[in-house]
């Protein structure tokens, strides 16, 4: 079966960086999507960053674009979330998945991790 692993989440002070890591098993999505969301207590889940895989285009909410760096390693089936200038507002769970149809659309992914914590103090 497939399993989406999220790892790196934690309590960090604004300004500061973290580096999330999303491992994928029982598929290759090298030729798929896959995408990070997050879910804000009280708030809807969003969409954060996606790539393609296999051509690399990428894609970026206006709320994290230049601050967010998205990247995949296809050798070991695993993507990543830099993420820098963190504020307040970036506390959330984030969520990784893999298989979307559509880039930045949640419903249109197949396959989803459990989440990892981000908290962001001021």
């Amino acid at each position: 079966q497939v399993h989406l692993v999220e790892s790196g989440g934690g309590l960090v002070q604004a300004g500061g960086s973290l580096r999330l890591s999303c491992a994928a098993s029982g598929r290759n999505f090298n030729n798929y999507n896959m995408a990070w969301f997050r879910q804000a207590p009280g708030k809807e889940r969003e969409f954060v960053a996606a790539d393609s895989g296999s051509g690399s285009t990428t894609f970026y909410a206006d709320s994290v674009k230049g601050r967010f760096t998205i990247s995949r390693d296809m050798t070991k089936n695993t993507m990543y979330l830099q993420m820098n200038s963190l504020q307040p507002e970036d506390t959330a769970v984030y969520y990784c998945a893999a298989g979307g149809i559509i880039p930045s659309r949640g419903s249109s992914y197949v396959y989803w991790g459990q989440g990892t914590q981000v908290t962001v103090s001021s």
